[in-house]
C-alpha cells in the first residue's frame, strides 16, 4: 500500500522512459507496476504549497495560494508575460529571476500534431516527456523566458501551441517533415530572434513510453465523482496512467489530492 499527495511524475530518460510516483513510503517505480491491477482511493486533499488540507484550486494549490505564490504566476504560462529581465517584480522578483533568466528554448513538438512551446533549457527532455511528445527538436535557445515567449506568440500564428491530450493518448499523431516544418518556423520568427538561430545543428529527439496497450476510446477518472478506482495499468504516456478498460488518469491535473494506491 503506497500513500501520498499526488505531484507530477518524475521521470527519467530510457527505451523506454521510466516513471516515477512520488509517495510517503518511497518512490513507487510505476513501469513495474505495468499489467497488473491498480486500486486508487481518493482520501483527501492538500496544498502543495502551504500544506494545509485545503480544497485544491488550480495547480495543486488553494485558492489563497494559488493567487499569491510566484510559482503559479501568468507567466509561467504565458512566458511573454515575464518581467524578471526589466528588474520588475510579478510576485517575488528574487525567484523570478531564478527562474526566468535562464536559457529557454523554443520547440516544436509531435504529440497528437505539431505544436510550438516554450520551456527552460534545463527541463529537457522532461517537458516533452510530460507532453507525451515522441518526437521534438529545438528552435531556438534564448537567455531569457521572455524572449522565448517572443517567439512563441510569433509562432502560434501559425503552429496550434495545444495537445489533443485524447490523440496524444490513442498515438494518433500525423506524420511531418521535420525539415519543412523547422524551415517554416525559422521564417515566421521576429528578426530580434534571428541571431539565435544554429543553423549548424538541427536534430529530432525521439522519445518512447512504456504502453502495453494504448486506448481505442479515452474515459479520465475523476477523484471527486469516482473516489474508489480499480483497473489494470497498461501504458503510461505524459503525466498520464493508461488503464485497460480505456480509463485515463492525469497525474498532473490531479496535484494536490491525497490518494491511497495498492497493487495486486
Amino acid at each position: 500500500m503506497f500513500e501520498g499527495t499526488l505531484k507530477k511524475m518524475q521521470t527519467e530518460r530510457a527505451a523506454p522512459i521510466n516513471y516515477f510516483l512520488n509517495t510517503e513510503e518511497g518512490f513507487l517505480h510505476l513501469n513495474q507496476c505495468l499489467n497488473r491491477t491498480l486500486q486508487i482511493t481518493h482520501i483527501g486533499s492538500q496544498c502543495l504549497n502551504c500544506n494545509q488540507s485545503l480544497p485544491i484550486f488550480r495547480q495543486g494549490h488553494c485558492k489563497s495560494c494559488f493567487f499569491d505564490s510566484p510559482v503559479t504566476g501568468d507567466w509561467i504560462m504565458r512566458p511573454e508575460l515575464s518581467k524578471a529581465h526589466l528588474g520588475e517584480a510579478d510576485r517575488d522578483l528574487e525567484y523570478e529571476q531564478k527562474m526566468q533568466l535562464q536559457p529557454h528554448i523554443v520547440y516544436l513538438a509531435l504529440s497528437s500534431h505539431l505544436k510550438v512551446g516554450v520551456t527552460r533549457k534545463s527541463q529537457l527532455p522532461t517537458r516533452w516527456i510530460d507532453q507525451g511528445a515522441h518526437e521534438a527538436a529545438v528552435l531556438i535557445e534564448v537567455p531569457n523566458r521572455y524572449l522565448a515567449g517572443v517567439g512563441e506568440v510569433a509562432l502560434k500564428n501559425y503552429f496550434s501551441d495545444k495537445t489533443n491530450w485524447r490523440k496524444m493518448l490513442q498515438h494518433q499523431a500525423e506524420p511531418i517533415q521535420w525539415t519543412d516544418e523547422r524551415n517554416k518556423a525559422l521564417d515566421c520568427l521576429p528578426n530580434e530572434l534571428k541571431p539565435y538561430i544554429n543553423e549548424k545543428d538541427f536534430s529530432v529527439e525521439k522519445l518512447q513510453f512504456p504502453v502495453l496497450q494504448y486506448p481505442e476510446k479515452v474515459s479520465s477518472l475523476n477523484l471527486s465523482k469516482t473516489p474508489l478506482f480499480e483497473g489494470k495499468l497498461m501504458g503510461i504516456k505524459g503525466q498520464y496512467l493508461l488503464f485497460k478498460d480505456q480509463t485515463v488518469f492525469n497525474i498532473r491535473s490531479n496535484e494536490g489530492q491525497r490518494v491511497k494506491i495498492s497493487i495486486s
